[in-house]
């Protein structure tokens, strides 16, 4: 199964789309709201060798940082 990312430029295709996945010849996938998981996999892949201890420590810092206002 291949997987492309297409811009539909002419709404005739989308109404093209929609009948070919009808007909069970493609899959449609709304993938707009997928901008949050995207930022939040990138987030943890950066920062997946920080121990529990340093993120307690860095609340700690940021907590105290804002109340002291």
């Amino acid at each position: 199964m291949d997987t492309l990312k297409i811009s539909i430029l002419n709404p005739k295709a989308l109404k093209l789309l929609k009948d070919l996945a009808a007909l069970d010849l493609i899959a449609i996938q709304d993938n707009s709201k997928t901008g949050f998981q995207d930022v939040l996999k990138r987030l943890r892949n950066k920062n997946s060798d920080l121990t529990l201890e340093e993120i307690t420590r860095e609340v700690k810092t940021i907590r105290a940082r804002r109340y002291a206002k």
